[in-house]
């Protein structure tokens, strides 16, 4: 477990550089931790950053002493800060490039256990949402509800989908978590204040931000705080839309992420369904055409385990007989990393199956051949058909 001193720098480092994470998550790594940061010589940091660098003169022990007395004093209101590269933090946001060095958490439930449920899935739209929106809102996180293992509900607390979704979310039983587009202390809209203290007060369930404290309600830091939505979700799930609308913009991230998305098909002149209409038409999203669907999708619904064995089988069908049992074996391998790891190189793929280098080369070879993956110039591994499980 990180140090005190050292979520007192990553939080520091988080307020000096939240508009260029990049940044400060690469000098974290280029120096070993944050307080190693904060160590270092003014030179050096010129040679990094350059001398004209804005960010020189705010790396000192100013920076650290206001970080520290931030977070003793959110502590006081149940709010603690997980640093990127320590516990606590999402897992699938550290994925991301353009991820934060760290998160402001609301929750009476220590962060490191907020993300164990096995799928995260984020369900968003539309602040505009309409009756045929609300319902199916309701429906898919209701449905959600009824799997074995229970995933956890990501929205933006804002009006009209959000709050439908994390309401039915907990209604249901299911954990959620808001994601906030200003400081940890501060609910937007208004009206959403006594729900959201509900929300954190639930165990399994917290409020989240990368703002500081003071941050206010600017349309930018909505826009900023779409890619943590999409980036601690494996799955987004789009109800409704309009084509420029903060949802696009989450879902389209979320596919560049290489992770799962869905959207619910609407009516051609429904202003508030042509987003989900063109993701679908774009090929970005899977269209919602059932709840049922949804969760054979996710391997959450409980036909899900006899089809989770189906690897095989489809290999078996694509190839037929012309396969020994070994290779048979090493390609069943190679498809579940594939699959599991989305955007995975081959050289990593062949360290995960246990197989050397040349023949990962050959069986990803043979897969894409097969219309089971695609391969892109940087050797990146994609599933181009559903498997299910």
């Amino acid at each position: 477990m990180e140090s005190f001193e050292e979520i007192v720098c990553t939080c520091a480092l988080n307020r000096i550089f939240g508009f260029a994470p990049k940044i400060g998550t690469g000098l974290i790594s280029c120096f070993g931790s944050a307080s190693e940061v904060f160590r270092t010589s003014r030179r050096t940091l010129e040679e990094i950053l350059g001398r004209n660098s804005r960010y020189i003169d705010m790396i000192g022990p100013e920076a650290v002493r206001s970080a520290e007395a931030e977070l003793k004093e959110l502590s006081r209101s149940g709010i603690s800060f997980a640093c990127r590269f320590g516990q606590g933090y999402p897992p699938l946001l550290k994925e991301c490039p353009d991820a934060p060095a760290g998160l402001y958490i609301r929750s009476v439930t220590p962060p490191q256990e907020l993300w164990t449920p096995s799928r995260s899935i984020a369900v968003i739209g539309t602040r505009d949402i309409s009756p045929y929106g609300k319902e199916w809102c309701t429906k898919t996180v209701s449905a959600l509800a009824s799997a074995q293992e229970k995933p956890l509900i990501v929205s933006g607390l804002a009006l009209g989908t959000d709050i439908c979704a994390h309401k039915t979310a907990l209604e249901s039983g299911l954990p959620t978590i808001g994601v906030m587009a200003t400081g940890p202390e501060t609910v937007y809209p208004f009206r959403h204040r006594d729900f959201a203290e509900r929300l954190w007060r639930t165990p399994g369930c917290a409020l989240i931000s990368d703002y500081p404290p003071g941050t206010a309600p600017l349309a930018l830091h909505f826009l900023r705080r779409n890619r943590i939505i999409a980036g601690i979700c494996d799955t987004t799930v789009l109800i409704e839309s309009k084509i420029k609308g903060g949802g696009m913009m989450t879902s389209r991230l979320a596919f560049s992420y290489s992770r799962d998305v869905y959207a619910l098909p609407g009516r051609i002149d429904d202003i508030r369904s042509q987003g989900c209409n063109r993701l679908i038409r774009e090929k970005v999203a899977e269209p919602l055409t059932s709840v049922e669907d949804l969760l054979d999708s996710l391997g959450l619904n409980s036909r899900v385990t006899a089809r989770k064995i189906c690897t095989r089988d489809i290999l078996k069908l694509h190839f037929g007989d012309r396969l020994s049992q070994d290779m048979l074996n090493d390609l069943e391998s190679v498809l579940n990393v594939i699959r599991s790891e989305k955007g995975i190189t081959v050289e990593e793929t062949a360290a995960a199956a246990g197989v050397d280098y040349g023949r990962a080369a050959h069986l990803t070879g043979l897969l894409e051949t097969e219309g089971l993956i695609c391969i892109d110039l940087l050797q990146r591994c994609f599933p181009e058909v559903k498997i299910f499980g």
